[in-house]
Order: structure tokens, then sequence, then C-alpha cells
């Protein structure tokens, strides 16, 4: 694969927007209310199946089966919120990556539901092949037409999809933006800070974590939901709980208490993750493309370890602000 194809990372820069838009879930979960969830992927599988099976086992339409999909993400966030939420620090975080796991597994175990192991491939049966994303694909058909007219120029359905999706991470990192500064934000930095103090100035602990828990249920969902689109066909195997860890890493990269530098550590990510599939270079060329790819993840863990030990409050963050174990 050339280095330079414009087709390539045109689809990275997808990736990237739709890992700013997880990863901004997880920031208003982690960074503003202090709740560590490593659970955070089975929201985005959640919302991905519920559509996919909609659409192509009940024929639902793609908007309503995408709201429904978005209902059930939050559905499961009330259910992990009732044990979880009573929980602190290393309890909770090992709860939450528990839930995700049991979806996944629910996901690979009910063939006749979810396809099993083959995930959406077999969501219409043997033989048949299930498409769920056939109204998603027009109207980016229509939009791509739209754009090649106006500019004048041929435009790449991948790119279209990066203007939206770039677009739609935009309008929400302005909307939670506001909300930060708001005294609802305000409440949230108090209860990541010290609960009890917040508890004891009349704050409502417990709501607050449920309303963050459920607003990155739903960034969640979006950006899972986004995921699918794109990529077509998915399985369980596209939910591991490392896609969680990605999330984290991007905060970190970026700043984990800066909003605006989601976006900067989303792209650098998604380039250093995606562009060392192209390590093929000697003497990355006497290693198998298998073993390169476990190259990839111990370069990306080694990146993670390298920043938590040299600059933890990442490229953008103020390490006064860093959060603080109890």
């Amino acid at each position: 694969m050339d280095f330079l194809n414009p087709a390539f990372w045109t689809f990275v820069a997808v990736i990237a927007g739709i890992y700013a838009i997880m990863a901004l879930g997880l920031y208003v979960q982690f960074s503003l209310a202090g709740l560590p969830n490593f659970g955070h992927v089975a929201f985005m599988a959640t919302a991905a199946y519920v559509m996919a099976i909609l659409v192509v086992r009940y024929h639902v339409p793609l908007a309503i089966a995408s709201i429904g999909a978005i209902a059930a993400a939050v559905a499961v966030g009330l259910l992990l919120a009732g044990p979880a939420l009573r929980l602190r620090a290393d309890y909770l975080a090992i709860a939450t990556i528990a839930g995700g796991e049991i979806v996944r597994y629910l996901a690979m175990n009910l063939p006749e539901l979810t396809g099993g192991p083959i995930g959406s491939m077999g969501l219409a049966g043997p033989g048949n092949i299930a498409m769920y994303n056939q109204d998603w694909l027009a109207l980016l058909n229509r939009l791509t037409a739209a754009l090649s007219q106006a500019s004048g120029h041929a435009v790449s359905r991948d790119l279209t999809m990066a203007l939206l999706v770039w677009t739609f991470a935009g309008l929400l990192l302005l909307v939670f933006r506001r909300m930060e500064k708001s005294p609802w934000g305000r409440v949230m930095k108090a209860v990541r800070e010290d609960e009890t103090a917040a508890a004891a100035a009349g704050k409502n602990v417990f709501s607050f974590k449920l309303q963050a828990l459920i607003l990155g249920a739903i960034l969640g969902a979006i950006s899972g939901l986004l995921l699918a689109w794109q990529i077509g066909i998915f399985s369980p195997e596209d939910f591991q709980p490392t896609l969680t860890f990605y999330a984290y890493l991007i905060l970190i990269l970026g700043g984990l208490n800066r909003l605006w530098a989601i976006p900067v550590g989303a792209v650098l990510f998604s380039v250093l993750f995606s562009g060392t599939r192209l390590l093929n270079f000697f003497p990355l060329s006497l290693i198998d493309s298998g073993n390169r790819a476990f190259l990839r993840l111990f370069l990306v863990g080694f990146l993670l370890v390298l920043f938590m030990a040299l600059r933890p409050q990442g490229l953008l963050g103020n390490r006064k602000e860093l959060l603080l174990e109890k």
C-alpha cells in the first residue's frame, strides 16, 4: 500500500472523527465526572447490533432503527448504573469492563439473534448477504454527487463521510464545551474531585454520575453507529476491550482535561496506529505481516507508557489539573 495514497488517508480521517466522538463520551464520564469506565465499547456494540438487527431482521427504517439503537445503549447504561455507580475507583473499573465483555460474549453466543461469531454477515441467515446500511450509502451517494457538482471535481464517498463525521464531531464538541462551562459542568468537576464534599453541599452525586454515564452512552452509541455504517460489516471481534483503551489513549495524548484537545489526540492516534500498517521497509520487511500487526500494538502501548512517564498531562494538558487518586 502506498504511504501517500489519498484514499487510505481519507479513510483514516473518517475513523479519526469517529474515534473523536467515542473519546468525547469517555471524556464526559472520566474527565468530567471521574468515572473510570473501561466498558465504553459496550455502548458502541449495543447500538451497532440493535440497529443492524432492526434493519435486517425486522425491516425497520434506518432512521428509526438508529434511534432505537441509541435508546438500547442508554438502557444498557442504566442497567450498568444501578450496581456500578455505587462502587468506587478500582471496583467500578472492574464492573464496567465486565459489562463490556458481557455484551460482546452475548453477541458472540446468540447466533439466532446476532449472527454469532460472524456478526452482521449472519443476520440474514445462511446463504444470504445482510445489508443494513443501504439507506446510509444512498444518502452518502447523493451528498457526494452534490459536492462533486458544487466543487467541479470528483469527490470520493469517504471524503463526504469524513466531512460529515468531523462536522458532527465539531458541533458536539461545541455543545459539550458550553455544558462544561455551565453550573452543571462545575458540579461534575466537584463530584470528580470530592464526591463527599459535593454531597455535603447538597448535590445529588448519584444523579450527576448517572447523567454522565447516560451522556457517554449516547455518544458511544453514535460512534458505534457511524463505525458500523463506515465499515459495512462487523462482528464481536470489532468490539474488543482494546477499543475502550484506544479512547483513553486519545484522551491522554491530547490532554485528559482538555476538551478541545480530543480532535488532536484522535488524529494523532489514528495517524500513528494506521500509519504503522505501512511499516514494510528494511529491517521491518524481514518480519512477516502477522508479527508486524503485533508490533503496531506494541508501539501504541509503548507510546502510552512513554506519555504517562514523561508527560502525563498529554500534549496540550495542564499538569496542575491531573486527576489525582484519592
